[in-house]
Parts: C-alpha cells; structure tokens; sequence
C-alpha cells in the first residue's frame, strides 16, 4: 500500500544538459501534483525539472505534523543535490511556502543558485499569531480551517481546483513551524544575491498581495528583481486561470538571467 497520495508523486523531467535546472517546490499542506504542470511546460521548453515532495506532505496530515520547517529546508537541500548531478545551473521556483523556502535557501545552497522564482508567496502569515501561542493551541485543537470561505472560492478555474490535491486543514502545530520558516526568510532577503523574479495575484485572498511588495522591498541584496502582478487567478498560480502567462514569464526570466555572465 503506498503512502504517497496517488498522483502527487514527486518527478524528475530530464532535460537539454545544456541547459538550466529548475527545481520546483510546492507550498505547505500541498503536494508535489501543484508544480507538475509547470514542470512540464518548462521541460517542453528543454529544461531539466525535479519536483520535490517536502517532509511530512503528499501523505497525511499526521506526518506533517512531526515534520519541522528545517525538514523542509533540508528537502529542498536534498533536492538541490540531486540536481547538481546534471549542472549546476539550477533555478528554484517555488509556490506560497515553497517560494519561501527558495529565497531563503538561495542564501544557503553551493554551488549559488542562478535565479529564484517565487509565486504567491507570503511574507506573514494570514493570522499571525504568536509562535508560542499557536504552538499551545496546538495541544488543545489540531487542526484549523484555511480559511472562512467555502472551499475552493478563491480558484477561477473551478476545473482545475477540483483535480487539485491538499491537506483539507491546516494543522496549528505546523502553522507554527510555518511561521518560523517565514520569519527565517524574512532576516535573510537582504542576502539574496541571486535574480529573482516575484509573481502574486491581485485575486489572492488568502495569502494578500501586499506581501509580494514586503518581500520586494526587503531584497536590498540583489541588483536584479522584478515583480509581476497575475489577474484573474487565485493563490496556486500554476494551477489556476493565470498560469499561462505564469509559465511564459518564468521561461522569460529563465532565458534572460541564463544569457548572463
């Protein structure tokens, strides 16, 4: 009987060895199956591509729950070194968390990254609770809803959020780790020396696009970052009605940052 979720296995699309890596990376409570759309568009386009699964998702919600946010830097680290297998040209694109973990494990991967796309990601959480307080919480209620509104509401392409593939709930002890993974990232954005390409949805009710002009603001490091606005999707831009223009600007991005010396 297999842990892993049907479908939201990990994947690895070998591409032209001439070419950049992409490292693609899913968000929390989410699964490899977020990014694998956007993996197969770039591996049309001849990139290599592995989607990672992050400790403790894809499963139960159990495992994540003794999973801590250094399990997930240390499943991108894992990722990253596979990857310099085939070259050690390699983006990281991630989604919502997985955007954090790539700006933050940009200051902390060798050899360096060549650039960073993160998608919808959040520089706070959308109730920002104190950490010991979430953590106390967490003894009493172990699971909390996403959000207020009927599920699925915040996708336009209603097709696709039926086919989409997370934890129901977020759980409160993970929300916690969450939170400590972001303040991370935060503390480290003014060491992002790599490009970086942002991209957040006006739409996005869940995680606000003004935390795309926070993390924006907060790259003091790098001389090359750009941020672009997606309408008409929610927050899982790859998946959602957004994603084309999604794909055609990180292949942009991956064109321009790997024509530099």
């Amino acid at each position: 009987m297999p842990q892993i979720i049907p479908t939201t296995e990990p994947f690895f699309l070998p591409g032209d060895s001439s070419k950049p890596a992409c490292l693609l990376i899913h968000g929390f409570t989410g699964t490899p199956k977020e990014m694998r759309g956007m993996g197969e568009y770039l591996h049309r386009q001849g990139y290599t591509c592995l989607g990672i699964r992050l400790a403790g998702h894809a499963t139960q919600p159990e495992d994540m729950i003794r999973s801590r946010w250094t399990d997930w830097t240390a499943s991108v680290e894992d990722g990253y070194n596979l990857l310099c297998g085939t070259t050690e040209n390699i983006l990281l694109v991630g989604l919502s968390m997985g955007g954090t973990l790539s700006l933050l494990m940009s200051t902390r991967l060798a050899p360096p990254v060549r650039g960073v796309i993160a998608l919808s990601t959040p520089a706070r959480l959308p109730t920002d609770y104190p950490i010991w307080l979430m953590q106390l919480i967490s003894l009493f209620v172990r699971y909390r809803p996403k959000t207020n509104e009927p599920p699925g509401s915040g996708w336009v392409d209603k097709t696709a959020y039926r086919d989409h593939i997370a934890y129901a709930q977020n759980p409160v002890r993970s929300a916690a780790e969450l939170k400590k993974l972001t303040l991370e990232m935060c503390a480290a954005l003014p060491k992002v020396t790599a490009p970086v390409l942002l991209m957040h949805s006006t739409d996005d009710r869940y995680v606000l696009p003004d935390n795309m002009e926070s993390i924006y603001a907060g790259l003091v490091g790098t001389p090359d970052k750009t941020k672009l606005y997606i309408t008409g999707s929610g927050h899982v831009l790859p998946r959602d009605a957004g994603r084309e223009q999604v794909f055609q600007s990180t292949v942009e991005f991956i064109r321009r940052v790997s024509s530099q010396k």
